[in-house]
């Protein structure tokens, strides 16, 4: 690799993080779509659900009571979608559990060959939990990137990333080899980079979600100070635990205040 491409490289990091600080210095990230407009008359108050009760603690009990979160969850969850789409996505959701043995505490969601949404919980992460609150919390957040459509997202702004990085490598007198490199650099910082706010995002519309299911997100998000927080570095693929939950807070206030529905 040569000096030229080596300013080159210089140069295109530098843009490159300058253009994470100006996004980090936006604010609080919300989801336009769950904003009402402004109401002529005072909204009437909104009754946050009251804490549900904590299991037993044992994986029985953790099991029954993520089987009944998920028969009130699934209906409110594909009602949800349908009313806040933006296009034409499908909202016939199919919730997983991944049995295999030793894997950590996750949650995750992704779409099948046909387009429906899939929803997938591991073991550990159903044993991790409380209360109901935090599963149910867990499957809003995750029921959230569906309807916020992350995953068309975060595939364009990877792909946008690359051909920056690559186009900007070529004019600095990269070779094929040192384009290519770019190119998957400039895909790799495209999706971590924006996953922290669209992290929020699913934090703040899942909220809601929790909400409008007869939920305490707020408890939910209880499950935020047991698991290990990642802070709140540049290119993190998750934010800190303390934006999450106040992430969570301002969406409770929000439809509190009539600002969100």
């Amino acid at each position: 690799m040569g000096k030229t491409w080596a300013r080159g490289w210089m140069r295109a990091a530098m843009a490159l993080a300058a253009l994470a600080v100006a996004g980090c210095a936006q604010g609080p990230v919300t989801p336009a779509i769950t904003q009402s407009p402004a109401a002529q008359t005072p909204p009437a108050p909104v009754v946050l659900p009251a804490p549900s009760s904590r299991h037993d603690g044992t994986p029985q009990g953790a099991a029954r009571s993520f089987m009944q979160v998920m028969s009130r969850m699934e209906p409110a969850v594909e009602r949800e979608c349908v009313e806040r789409r933006s296009r034409a996505i499908n909202c016939d959701f199919a919730f997983v559990v991944d049995d295999r043995a030793g894997l950590e505490p996750n949650a995750y969601q992704t779409v099948d060959r046909t387009g429906r949404p899939v929803v997938g919980f591991t073991l550990s992460l159903i044993a991790q939990t409380q209360n109901p609150d935090e599963i149910a919390f867990v499957v809003g957040h995750e029921a959230a990137h569906h309807i916020l459509d992350h995953l068309d997202r975060k595939s364009g702004a990877a792909t946008a990333a690359a051909v920056v990085l690559g186009s900007l490598a070529s004019a600095y007198g990269g070779d094929t080899a040192a384009i290519e490199r770019a190119q998957s650099i400039g895909a790799s910082v495209g999706a971590r980079y924006y996953s922290k706010e669209w992290e929020l995002e699913a934090d703040y519309l899942g909220a809601i979600i929790t909400m409008n299911a007869g939920y305490n997100p707020l408890t939910g998000a209880g499950l935020f100070t047991r698991i290990p927080d990642p802070g709140n570095h540049v290119l993190g693929t998750h934010p800190s635990r303390a934006q999450r939950i106040t992430q969570v807070q301002r969406a409770v206030a929000d439809v509190q205040a009539g600002r969100a529905r």
